[in-house]
């Protein structure tokens, strides 16, 4: 017997098309804000670190009369040296800091998803 509404097994090609355009223009359009989330994220990341080092640089200074102390950070985010008396841990992947800090003397902090990074001396970033 043949029934004049029969049901359709599965999708058609177009419908199937339409379905892909349409998660591609989701993901076009959602794949930059998670970029530039990721690199805000980065960027408030690497000015904590800022403070904290320009805090522990400062510390380092009134505790003991010095004008300048050499900074060493390791890729891992481990502090080395003097400084890591104050601060034992920032984020990891940065590649340089101005070294020595010095008082009252602005630093830069090279990232390699960010680039260099200029900071007061209390550890704002600046606007270029």
């Amino acid at each position: 017997m043949h029934y004049p509404y029969h049901s359709r097994e599965g999708f058609t090609l177009v419908e199937i098309m339409v379905v892909v355009v349409i998660i591609g223009l989701l993901a076009a359009l959602a794949i930059p804000a998670f970029q530039k989330a990721r690199e805000n994220s980065l960027h408030s990341v690497m000015d904590d670190d800022a403070r904290n080092l320009a805090n522990a640089a400062h510390q380092y200074f009134l505790e003991t009369n010095q004008t300048q102390v050499d900074v060493s950070l390791a890729t891992n985010g481990v502090v080395s040296g003097i400084l890591s008396t104050y601060v034992k841990q920032v984020g990891r992947g940065y590649t340089a800091i101005t070294s020595p800090m010095q008082v009252d003397v602005a630093f830069s902090i090279n990232h390699p998803l960010l680039g260099t990074v200029n900071f007061t001396p209390d550890g704002q970033r600046t606007v270029p």
